[in-house]
């Protein structure tokens, strides 16, 4: 695949580094297709992945967040090795799903059913870093001269 050059990008937006960091490892990786998935945005605020699963139980799966990774793995049942196959077309390998997570995204919750595993997201804004109004105040602008300077009103 084609290198691509961010420098044009970054000459007019700012921290917006990873980014480039997560389209550079996107075209790298071989994205592999075990097990098949799904993203789906619910709301405005809401997602969920759901996963293929079948055959893996709820001890089997694992569930992590680290930072903003969220990672999925399933350990292969061993007595599936046990097995004599005539034809074998439900995988049940091991796998390792990551999934890189945009600022404020929360797993909010994880369900099992019927062979498929729904992960839930959220994407909850601090009250911090929600938009504002600011009052504007009227008067002489003597006052925010003194609070600077640190003088008595």
């Amino acid at each position: 695949m084609q290198d691509i050059d961010f420098s044009p990008f970054f000459r007019s937006v700012i921290g917006f580094d990873r980014v480039a960091e997560l389209l550079d490892a996107a075209s790298r990786d071989q994205m592999p297709s075990y097990p098949p998935y799904n993203i789906e945005k619910v709301d405005e605020e809401s997602y969920r992945i759901t996963m293929a699963v079948a055959g893996f139980s709820r001890e089997d799966l694992d569930i992590s967040v680290e930072g903003d990774v969220l990672t999925i793995a399933g350990k292969a049942n061993s007595d599936a090795d046990t097995r004599h196959y005539l034809h074998r077309g439900i995988a049940g390998r091991s796998f390792q799903r990551r999934f890189n997570l945009a600022e404020h995204v929360q797993v909010k919750s994880a369900a099992l059913e019927n062979g498929l595993l729904h992960v839930d997201l959220v994407h909850e804004v601090p009250e911090a870093l929600k938009p504002r109004t600011i009052k504007i105040e009227s008067g002489s602008g003597k006052s925010w001269r003194k609070a600077i300077t640190g003088e008595a009103a």
